[in-house]
């Protein structure tokens, strides 16, 4: 197989598809791959060291595009690069299609086959492909978090785990999976007041084992929502539906209600974010306010850590490219790759993807990809 890894061109994106020791496993199972000029630039990986992992350099995307049937990013392609993506790609990468409706259009214009990472299972019902940045985004959150609530980031002046005699900021967490947890576990590390809420007993039973009373388990009832986001000094937003869009537990009458200076994270701004006022933002200008309240709502947030995040996304996602990369479009057999398929050949193959874009959904063995 051929496999193409282009530089990232999304706004603040230093992450890179396939490491160079990525790149070498894949050249051992006998792959060819070619690699954009400056790819690894933003993890200190340089054209020379691909080059000694068997890749050939190419100078430009257009270049990749062509010489390549397998592509592997990290975010979305962006127009200009969904511009070169044709019949003959397998495009691996996230997509997060649900908040996108251009891109899933372009994508289907394309004809190409397309597969996120956010949407590809596991034998427990996990996403594996998504945890490691979920990992990451939880743990991010916290620091981002930490410094909005400095006085100069329009905060209310609070040091998150205190001092002897002055209380520690409280930390609302809504949703206790992967990102949740992570969340939590530096915000308890820091000594934080926290909170997290979820909407599944068996899963606040899990974190209840985790934390043995470091951390308050509540039932997220709307009611319980709203009370706790009250006095809140942070809220993080951790709230996950794969493949579609994230629902919006907070709305703009509870900021009202809420501390001046408190600030809200939104993790789940990728699919659209989960409070209303939510708008996605860039490492450059990561905040902005509403209500007096401080958003962080940026949509790449492993980004600001590349060479940890690009580490851990291809511990999970290589021995997925080697299957792609043997078997073709024969890998898609695997029914729990075959659930990261959202696009193939102008059709939307994932149903909640579907469902929030409002269109046609197609199952994968209408369009050829049987079990």
């Amino acid at each position: 197989m051929k496999i193409g890894l282009p530089k990232e061109i999304k706004p603040n994106e230093h992450r890179v598809g396939l490491t160079v020791e990525s790149v070498r496993e894949l050249r051992r199972h006998g792959h060819d791959v070619c690699v954009e000029s400056g790819a690894g630039q933003g993890i200190g990986a340089l054209d020379e060291d691909y080059k000694l992992a068997g890749a050939a350099i190419a100078p430009n995307a257009s270049d990749v595009f062509e010489a390549a049937n397998l592509i592997i990013k990290v975010k979305e392609p962006q127009p200009g690069e969904t511009a070169m993506l044709n019949e003959k790609h397998v495009l691996f990468t996230y997509l997060h299609l649900a908040a996108d409706p251009e891109q899933a259009s372009a994508l289907q214009a394309s004809g190409c086959t397309a597969i996120a990472y956010e949407t590809v299972t596991d034998n427990d019902g996990g996403l594996p492909l998504l945890t490691p940045m979920s990992e990451v985004a939880g743990r991010l959150s916290i620091q981002a978090a930490a410094s909005c609530l400095e006085k100069q980031h329009m905060g209310r002046g609070l040091l998150m785990g205190g001092v002897p005699g002055v209380a520690p900021a409280r930390v609302v967490i809504i949703g206790g999976g992967v990102v949740g947890l992570n969340a939590a576990r530096m915000a308890v590390g820091i000594g934080a007041e926290v909170s997290i809420l979820d909407r599944s007993l068996p899963r606040l039973r899990a974190l209840d084992a985790i934390f043995q009373g470091r951390a308050r388990l509540l039932y997220a009832l709307n009611e319980t929502v709203e009370r706790e986001i009250r006095g809140a000094d942070v809220v993080i937003g951790a709230v996950l539906i794969p493949g579609a869009s994230a629902p919006q537990l907070v709305e703009r009458r509870n900021l009202r209600d809420m501390k001046t200076g408190a600030v809200l994270v939104d993790i789940a701004i990728d699919q659209g974010g989960c409070f209303a006022t939510s708008v996605p933002t860039t490492h450059d200008e990561p905040t902005f306010v509403v209500d007096e309240i401080v958003h962080y709502c940026v949509a790449n947030m492993p980004g600001a850590v590349p060479r940890t995040s690009s580490y851990a996304l291809n511990n999970a996602t290589l021995p997925k490219v080697l299957s792609l990369a043997s078997g073709g479009l024969q890998a898609l057999r695997d029914g729990h790759l075959r659930a990261g398929l959202n696009v193939h050949r102008g059709k939307v193959t994932n149903e909640a993807v579907a469902t929030s874009l409002g269109a046609e959904f197609t199952d994968a063995h209408a369009v050829g990809i049987a079990a």
